[in-house]
């Protein structure tokens, strides 16, 4: 028989809460954390932005054959018959309720077929559309088609292959139109989402956050890094901040199998929006340019040239002729600044000269032999993709043919060096240098080689073999130093740590 006394009730309720309190305690924790941070909910969001997201289709017209002979007749009842498909090179069957090909659309013209498909948005009621530059590069007929089956044939006003970006335009008003954010107020974590047309499938979308801001993958653009899921076929679609607006341009995806694998890029839509601006008023983008072959400086470049951190864009080679050499830059400098405004990478550089007006004058700051210096600069214009030419002229080897006694031994860098004469420093468009004979210890760990132009040591001009060699004698055993290393076209600074000379 079970007893049923108050008292033992209140036993029992005061064990169960000293064995289970803690439990339930941590669940009401639990439930009012997740009342307290809910995750997004896109619906709204992506009813409102899907209706100017655009599928992009393009297509190429490929010449047919005319004239066909009884051989050809005979391969082609060939492929019919055995394979269901037509001939490689031959027309297609007409679609039911269509010409025949060659019929009324004029003979030669050829059949007109995919080329492939990307997404776009809508930036205007009046029918301007963004998307990137390689959707739609060397297609004959660019069709957009909206989320109400919609179907227009689109205008090509300019496409810019440096930052893949292009201007569509469509013969309709009245359009839904996208809202653009401001890309340089993203943070890293905060939710975003894609919208487009993966592998063919309108208006997917899919969600995520930004990974990174910065990216460097090319010359002219900082990537927006996130972890949406991005395909073949969202090229071209809107990154969307939680506020519905575009802060990007789906571009790129870090793929080792051609698909998703959690890394992708997209153009910050302030870069863009500059380009489209220009797209807009001229059907091209005009660049600046300095003619400077540029690289990064590294910690053990800035502590040997006494930079104090690593900072600023190294110059490796400068245009003869070009701003650059007409304002004074050297290879080795580097630059600090340009006009005004801090340099704290390489690829800084590049995006402001870039928007920079062609035939402005700007300061540059310069760090040269232990100081900085200030020269002005007359910015030229960027060449279009298809005239940039580089003139590089390879690795020169001394060709005369003569025997030239090397040193009784390499220095303490490993260097054995040859004076050189004038008529090849004056082909080199070099003031004074050395030419390395045979590269050993320090010198062949650093990658330098025979045939090597050794410039400068440090912050002093290297004007002799007899002169560098006494250099290296003075430097300190427990220092990197610096060696400027003309390759080609090409200076590079390498720091190498001396040894004792042997």
């Amino acid at each position: 028989m079970i007893s049923r006394s108050p008292a033992l009730a209140r036993v029992v309720v005061m064990v169960a809460m000293l064995v289970f309190g803690p439990a339930v305690s941590e669940l009401g924790h639990a439930q009012a954390a997740a009342q307290n941070y809910n995750l997004p909910d896109f619906t709204d969001l992506v009813e409102k932005a899907s209706p100017a997201v655009v599928n992009i289709r393009t297509t190429e017209r490929v010449r047919s054959r005319g004239g066909n002979s009884p051989d050809d007749d005979e391969m082609a009842e060939f492929f019919r018959r055995f394979f269901g498909v037509p001939m490689p090179g031959m027309p297609t069957p007409p679609r039911r309720g269509q010409p025949p090909q060659g019929q009324g659309q004029g003979q030669g013209q050829g059949e007109e077929q995919s080329r492939g498909v990307g997404s776009g948005f809508i930036i205007s009621q009046d029918g301007y559309v963004m998307t990137n530059a390689h959707v739609v590069a060397d297609a004959d007929t660019i069709y957009v088609t909206l989320p109400d089956k919609r179907e227009f044939k689109a205008k090509l006003i300019g496409s810019d292959k440096r930052t893949d970006v292009a201007l569509l335009k469509i013969d309709a008003t009245g359009l839904p139109r996208l809202p653009l954010g401001d890309s340089d107020k993203i943070r890293p974590g905060e939710w975003v989402l894609a919208i487009g047309s993966p592998f063919g499938l309108d208006n997917s979308v899919t969600a995520g956050i930004v990974s990174a801001k910065g990216r460097d993958t090319g010359d002219y653009l900082p990537f927006i890094q996130t972890d949406v899921a991005v395909n073949p076929g969202n090229s071209g679609g809107p990154l969307i901040n939680l506020r519905g607006e575009v802060i990007g341009i789906n571009s790129q995806i870090y793929s080792r199998s051609g698909g998703y694998m959690g890394i992708s890029f997209a153009i910050p839509i302030d870069e863009a929006m500059r380009v489209t601006e220009q797209l807009k008023a001229t059907g091209k983008v005009t660049r600046g340019r300095i003619a400077v072959a540029i690289g990064d400086v590294t910690k053990e470049v800035a502590d040997s040239l006494g930079l104090g951190r690593a900072r600023g864009a190294l110059v490796g080679s400068v245009e003869p002729g070009g701003p650059a050499e007409k304002a004074g830059i050297e290879p080795g400098d580097i630059i600090l600044k340009y006009n005004g405004r801090d340099i704290e990478k390489a690829s800084d550089l590049p995006r402001m000269v870039g928007d920079t007006k062609p035939g402005a004058r700007v300061p540059m700051q310069v760090w040269r032999k232990g100081q900085s210096r200030e020269v002005m600069i007359t910015v030229t214009e960027l060449e279009p993709d298809n005239a940039r030419t580089a003139s590089r002229r390879g690795d020169k080897r001394n060709g005369s043919g003569e025997d030239v006694a090397p040193a009784p031994k390499p220095n303490a860098l490993g260097l054995i060096v040859n004076d050189i004469p004038e008529a090849r420093l004056r082909e080199l468009k070099v003031k004074s240098g050395v030419e390395v004979d045979t590269a050993d210890g320090p010198a062949a760990r650093a990658g330098i080689r025979p045939g090597d132009i050794i410039l400068r040591l440090g912050d002093t001009d290297v004007t002799g073999s007899k002169q560098f060699n006494e250099l290296v004698k003075g430097l300190d055993k427990n220092k990197m130093a610096a060696v400027f290393v003309r390759r080609g076209d090409a200076t590079q600074v390498l720091t190498l740590r001396p040894t004792q000379a042997r």
